[in-house]
């Protein structure tokens, strides 16, 4: 293999304030390096002394890392828990009143939940849950809007040892049902519909279509959570009420005490072809792992007010919003809505209404935010703001500068964190009170977490190659398998032909001279162009560097020549240019690109919309943008789209 070449320069740095570091959890990098030295000297002592610390066990392991099954590592495998407990019971002498969940409703109305009243509505459900027969080992679908009952279905699960697993409200009728099928689940939980940007969609609709002819026949109940009043079939056999299932259960259910490698939930990987790949995550380890992250990444603190707007359908959600924060008895948003409705200031909007203190999106809403109203977080009180984190994807330097002056006011930390479905929580982010940060790099592992950038045999190369992203020793929120293939696990993710005891993240990335990680896409992202192996997300960051430009996604095509040809779909700040304007902004961001980071980078195809064609979660469908570069007829199914349309302008080239 050729060794991916790095293109993109970014000389900026932004130490921690004094003022930051003064209260940090993680202080200094003298704190940070003697907790990486710890994981260095005495690897099972490290994790151990942490999970003994920050976890409520109902009876303390004795062993910590059980590795004589590789890949199938187990951690704290004698020790029994309840997450749940964790979550709720644990905080109920001293946090009772305390805001668990701040609700805030799509149409701007908000409601406070406290830890007790959490509680009390997971202990009903989980016991409405036993009624219905669910217990440990069950598979709960549940396919619900941004709302606090999607936490309580969920905690509720893993109060009595069901195990969830969350589909996004947004997927089709044969996504939810490719899911039941695999996992084999028993209930779904869904809502009549949901409600979203001021738009319902029909969820219990899908759910029925997803259920027609027989095709699950594992499936004996569907709970449906009214969050409007429209009327929905129903079925009386099998279909129940919410409320219903509620309404005279006792308020207090005592939470089955799990096996800390008992399986939590299932959550399948989004975007893929074939069959869904659902991720299996064990309880202990990935509650460690959420619990660490808050700690060390977001610098938690106990009168923080954190928001992740993420949805639960995906892992963010699951980490950073059922479970991490609960963990804590910290305050929190749930946030049913879209960032721009009713306006482009909505997040900033709630950010002042709510002091939040910490808070966390993807850069693909940034880069839309931008666009729609670059000066709008300056007409609001964001002085309450003391961290930003970035999720999902590399953030370029030049969104992560908006992001720090416009939002943070150039006193507010980012936290750009690397991390996956199957990692369970952050694995390379700077702890904000330690780490320098450069725009646009993840920065180092947390401490613990032992990464390298590896050749196509598993060797190391050297600082200036990029490769393959690899975590060389086994950890904590690891996923433990795929659900029923565990073939599949050790192919995809510990592959033999890097040895077989390297984790594959699946990234390409590449280390700077002080040895900061810098992800440079998806390993199938990269591009061959003339014998140079060059990273989409450099050439992305480039594009989007210049004044005119919003956002960019880059892929490649067949060349006779160069091998593959580059391609960038380009949205602007202003209007979509065409004709005329079109070919000159086009030849203009040519030679932006050449002069930026070489010609051999150049875009050979510069195409422009309204917006990329994304998911509702934000996620650009690269696949798609592949397929219209190579003049391919769309196939796919592009039901899961926000804006579909968008594809018929991204099919001309200027």
């Amino acid at each position: 293999m050729a060794a991916i070449e790095s293109v993109l320069k970014e000389n900026r740095v932004f130490e921690p304030s004094e003022a930051f570091q003064s209260t940090a959890n993680v202080s200094g990098m003298a704190a940070y390096n003697a907790l990486c030295e710890k994981a260095n000297q005495d690897y099972e002592g490290f994790w151990g002394d942490l999970a003994q610390e920050m976890i409520t066990w109902k009876k303390p392991f004795t062993q910590v890392l059980d590795e004589s099954n590789a890949p199938f590592y187990k951690w704290f495998a004698d020790g029994d828990l309840n997450i749940s407990y964790n979550c709720l019971d644990r905080h109920l002498a001293d946090k009772a009143n305390k805001t668990a969940i701040i609700y805030e409703k799509d149409d701007g109305s908000s409601e406070n939940i406290t830890y007790q009243q959490l509680y009390e509505r997971v202990c009903q459900f989980a016991n409405g849950l036993k009624s219905l027969g669910v217990g440990k080992g069950d598979r709960v679908i549940i396919y619900m809007p941004m709302v606090p009952d999607a936490v309580v279905a969920m905690q509720a699960c893993a109060r009595i040892g069901a195990i969830h697993s969350v589909v996004f409200g947004g997927f089709s009728a044969g996504a939810v049902k490719d899911r039941v099928q695999d996992a084999a689940a028993k209930i779904i939980i869904t809502a009549n519909e949901s409600v979203r940007g001021g738009k319902s969609a029909p969820l219990k609709v899908t759910v029925d279509e997803a259920l027609k002819d027989g095709d699950c026949p594992s499936i004996e109940k569907v709970i449906v959570f009214a969050r409007t009043d429209k009327e929905v079939a129903f079925d009386a056999a099998r279909d129940i009420w919410w409320h219903d299932l509620i309404a005279n259960q006792a308020s207090e259910c005592e939470p089955e005490w799990m096996n800390a490698e008992d399986t939590l939930f299932v959550l399948y990987t989004s975007g893929s072809t074939g069959k869904p790949k659902g991720v299996q995550h064990s309880i202990a380890g990935y509650l460690l792992g959420a619990m660490l992250s808050l700690k060390w990444v977001f610098d938690h603190k106990p009168d923080d007010v954190f928001w992740c707007t993420a949805d639960v359908g995906w892992i963010t959600g699951h980490t950073y919003i059922a479970y991490g924060p609960l963990a804590w008895g910290a305050t929190q948003i749930v946030f049913e809505g879209v960032p721009t409705y009713p306006n482009a200031g909505r997040f900033w909007e709630g950010v002042e209404k709510h002091k939040v203190t910490t808070f966390y999106t993807a850069p693909t809403a940034i880069r839309s935010l931008i666009k729609l109203g670059a000066d709008l977080p300056n007409q609001y009180d964001l002085s309450s703001l003391r961290l930003l984190g970035s999720v999902g994807e590399p953030i370029n330097p030049e969104a992560w500068m908006w992001y720090y002056e416009t939002v943070g006011r150039s006193e507010c930390p980012i936290v750009d964190t690397w991390w996956q479905t199957e990692t369970g929580s952050n694995m390379i982010a700077p702890l904000p009170g330690a780490v320098a940060i450069k725009p646009g790099s993840c920065t180092l592992p947390l401490p613990g977490i032992m990464v390298d950038i590896v050749d196509e045999s598993g060797a190391s190369v050297d600082q200036s190659n990029g490769g393959f992203l690899v975590i060389k020793r086994p950890f904590p929120s690891l996923l433990r398998t795929v659900w029923g293939d565990d073939e599949r696990f050790k192919s995809t993710y510990f592959p033999e032909e890097l040895g077989g005891n390297l984790y594959l993240a699946g990234d390409s990335a590449h280390r700077d001279e002080n040895g900061y990680v810098w992800i440079m896409g998806r390993i199938d992202d990269v591009l061959n162009v003339s014998g140079h192996r060059l990273g989409t997300m450099e050439i992305e960051s480039a594009l989007v560097a210049n004044p005119l430009v919003a956002e960019a996604a880059v892929v490649g095509k067949p060349h006779d020549v160069k091998g593959e040809a580059v391609v960038a779909f380009v949205i602007l700040k202003g209007d979509r240019p065409e004709g005329e304007d079109a070919k000159r902004i086009a030849q203009e961001l040519k030679s932006w690109v050449a002069h930026e980071i070489g010609k051999i980078a150049q875009p050979d195809d510069i195409r422009f919309g309204d917006n990329l064609p994304k998911t509702r979660s934000g996620k650009i469908m690269r696949r798609l943008l592949r397929t219209l570069a190579k003049g391919e007829e769309i196939t796919a199914d592009t039901s899961t789209l926000e804006n579909p349309q968008v594809l018929e302008q991204l099919k001309q080239s200027v």
